[in-house]
C-alpha cells in the first residue's frame, strides 16, 4: 500500500539550518534505501504560491502568503507501508526529525478493488 503524507506546520520565514538539512537528509536516505520512502519534497514559502478555487463556476485566485492560515503545507512524502498502522509509525519517525507539526496520512488508490473495500470498512 502507498500513503500520501502531507506535512502541515506553522510557516517559517527562515530556511532550515544546516543541521536540520543534514538530519532530514539522513532520514530521506534511510527511507529510500529501506524502500518505505517512494518520493518526498519540501515546499517553498506560501508567499510564492497561490490558492485557486472554483465555487458555483466562478474561479478565485488568492496569492500567498496565506496569513489567515494557522498552518501551511510544508511538504509531502509518498510512503510504502503494509498497513495504516505501519504508515502511522513512519509518520511518527518523520515527525521526530521534523519537529513541530502534523502529518495527514491518506491511502492512495492503487486501482484494485481491495483498496476501495479497505477504505470503506
Amino acid at each position: 500500500m502507498k500513503f500520501l503524507s502531507i506535512y502541515k506546520t506553522v510557516e517559517r520565514n527562515t530556511p532550515p539550518t544546516q543541521e536540520e538539512m543534514t538530519e532530514m537528509g539522513k532520514l530521506i536516505e534511510e527511507g529510500m534505501k529501506a524502500g518505505w520512502l517512494v518520493a518526498t519534497e519540501g515546499c517553498l514559502p506560501s508567499a510564492l504560491g497561490a490558492r485557486v478555487r472554483i465555487t458555483q463556476g466562478n474561479f478565485t485566485v488568492v496569492d500567498g502568503p496565506f496569513t489567515e492560515s494557522k498552518e501551511v503545507v510544508g511538504g509531502f512524502a509518498i510512503l510504502r507501508a503494509g498497513s495504516k498502522d505501519e504508515a502511522i509509525q513512519l509518520a511518527r519517525h518523520f515527525l521526530k526529525t521534523a519537529g513541530t507539526g502534523e502529518c495527514e496520512l491518506r491511502q492512495l488508490y492503487d486501482g484494485s478493488q481491495e483498496s476501495c473495500v479497505e477504505a470503506h470498512s
